[in-house]
C-alpha cells in the first residue's frame, strides 16, 4: 500500500504523436516503394518505424517519482530534506517560469505536451540548482506529494 506522500508519473508522449509518426512513416512508405523494389521499400520503412517507436518511447520515459524519501525526476534525484515549498504553476506561469524569468541554474524536466508544472526550492546550499522545474500532468498531487516529503523529512 501506498503512503501519502508517494507519487510516480511517466511523462509519455500523447496519442497524437504516435499517429502523426505513423503517418510519416506511411507517407514514407509511399514515396520509396515507386522508387525502390518493394522488399527494399519495406525494409527502410521498418527501420523508419523502429527508429520512431525507438524515439518516441525514449523521449516518454522520464518518470516523476517521490517515493523512498527522495524526489526522482527524469535521472536527477534529490533527498527531502533539501527540498523548500512546491508551487503548482498554471500553463502561463511554466511558460514565464521556463522562458522570460527562468535561472539558467535551474533542473528543468520539461515535456512540450505537457502544459503545467510544479517548481520546487532546492534549500541544500551545495547545490547550485535554484529549483527544480518539472512538467506533470497531476501538479496538484505531486504538488501535495513533495510537501509531506518534505514535512516528513523535517520532523524525521
Amino acid at each position: 500500500m501506498k503512503s501519502e506522500q508517494e507519487y510516480d508519473e511517466r511523462l509519455g508522449v500523447p496519442l497524437r504523436w504516435w499517429v502523426q509518426g505513423t503517418m510519416l512513416v506511411a507517407s514514407l512508405w509511399l514515396a520509396v516503394v515507386v522508387a525502390l523494389p518493394g522488399v527494399v521499400a519495406w525494409v527502410v520503412t521498418a527501420i523508419a518505424l523502429g527508429l520512431l517507436t525507438s524515439g518516441l518511447l525514449s523521449y516518454g520515459s522520464a518518470r516523476v517519482l517521490v517515493a523512498d524519501g527522495t524526489f526522482r525526476a527524469g535521472r536527477a534525484r534529490i533527498a527531502g530534506r533539501h527540498l523548500g515549498p512546491a508551487t503548482v504553476l498554471d500553463a502561463e506561469q511554466t511558460r514565464r517560469t521556463a522562458g522570460r524569468d527562468a535561472d539558467a541554474r535551474a533542473y528543468l524536466l520539461l515535456r512540450p505536451y505537457l502544459k503545467r508544472s510544479v517548481r520546487v526550492e532546492i534549500l541544500d546550499p551545495a547545490d547550485p540548482a535554484p529549483y527544480w522545474l518539472v512538467s506533470t500532468r497531476h501538479p496538484v498531487e505531486l504538488a501535495s506529494a513533495l510537501t509531506a516529503l518534505r514535512d516528513g523529512s523535517a520532523a524525521g
